[in-house]
């Protein structure tokens, strides 16, 4: 009998992964269904952008006028004109790592079970089918049922991930470590018409990460026991030093190789809570320190927040604002070890 049973459940696994496989293709692409968004060129940067990467007043500006998220941020940090120039757009390159693809497909069983999931969003494998990284595994990421999926939340996403990668660039620049940090950068990809109840669904489209593991939290959680999570901690430490206290970049995950680690859905806290719901604003940015442990990738004259009240507990998953989860009850302001001397900036 039990021998007898063996081919069934054989024969049914072989016929889930023969399931039709689904299309996608970025929102730009000639196939795709949203004609109406096509990309456009960022006055100040002229590097090419889909409507996601605007905001609603630059977008009605035109063509020729329109200014993309970041160079409009960068405009108003610098208090003046000017966005990211083309020097800025090269060194960025080597920072990046960018689907290179206008095409891939997913199986129905892939996208019905998928792999990993996030704090509010589901991850599915699938394949590049045309472009540079064809025949390579790729993801595709989108918004669980109860969260937002409108235009606007994957217009933070794209907001956060390109500060990150000026962040990391920034970092790479200044050789403290012989490997390279890149960030895995998202588009925002449509499923064609013949993709079934996934026609038309929009989802945040990357390379797929090898290695995958969590570095640090937007709440102060952080894996410091080997090194390159150690280069991490030290990484989230620098940010908030390079950006005079504005920022922190946390939620750090990603997958080591041999010549570097590639990240994936940072999350940036600010003080004014300006990228989206993982933004846990200045409580936030004392939270992560009142549990950060300078270590020997920590540079001693990199500043560090007066007040390091611990806002929110310490956990591994990523956090949201607004769901009064998480909050922890505020004690006295954190100390550092005796063994290391900070002067106790606060920008």
């Amino acid at each position: 009998y039990s021998l007898f049973s063996i081919p069934y459940p054989l024969f049914s696994i072989h016929y889930s992964l023969s399931t039709v496989l689904y299309p996608l293709s970025t929102i730009h692409y000639p196939l795709s269904t949203a004609h109406t968004k096509m990309p456009r060129n960022c006055a100040s940067c002229n590097s090419n952008f889909d409507k996601s990467s605007f905001s609603r007043t630059q977008w009605a500006k035109g063509l020729g006028s329109s200014r993309c998220y970041s160079c409009v941020e960068n405009n108003r940090q610098a208090g003046g004109g000017g966005g990211r120039t083309a020097n800025d757009n090269r060194s960025s390159s080597a920072t990046e790592r960018r689907n290179n693809a206008t095409n891939a497909t997913f199986t129905n069983y892939n996208l019905e079970n998928p792999f990993a999931e996030g704090g509010f969003r589901w991850v599915a494998k699938g394949t590049y089918t045309k472009g540079q990284r064809a025949g390579e595994t790729c993801v595709c990421k989108w918004f669980k049922t109860g969260h937002v999926f409108s235009e606007t939340f994957f217009s933070l996403d794209i907001m956060a991930m390109e500060r990150s990668v000026m962040i990391v660039q920034e970092w790479n620049s200044r050789r403290f470590v012989n490997k390279t940090v890149k960030v895995n950068v998202p588009e925002v990809w449509t499923f064609l018409p013949q993709s079934g109840k996934w026609a038309g669904t929009k989802v945040l489209q990357e390379p797929f990460i090898h290695n995958y593991r969590k570095f640090n939290s937007n709440s102060g959680w952080a894996d410091d026991a080997t090194p390159w999570p150690r280069v991490m901690q030290a990484l989230s430490h620098f940010s908030y030093h390079s950006s005079a206290g504005q920022f922190v970049l946390c939620d750090l995950q990603g997958g080591e190789y041999s010549n570097g680690v590639v990240l994936t859905d940072p999350v940036i806290l600010s003080r004014t809570k300006r990228f989206g719901v993982t933004d846990l604003g200045a409580e936030g940015i004392s939270s992560f320190f009142s549990n950060h442990v300078c270590n020997e990738f920590c540079k001693r004259d990199w500043a560090m927040p007066a007040n390091r009240t611990q806002y929110f507990r310490p956990q591994q998953g990523t956090s949201m604002a607004g769901t009064g989860r998480n909050k922890a009850v505020p004690t006295r302001i954190s100390r550092v070890p005796l063994t290391t001397v900070y002067d106790e900036y606060d920008y």
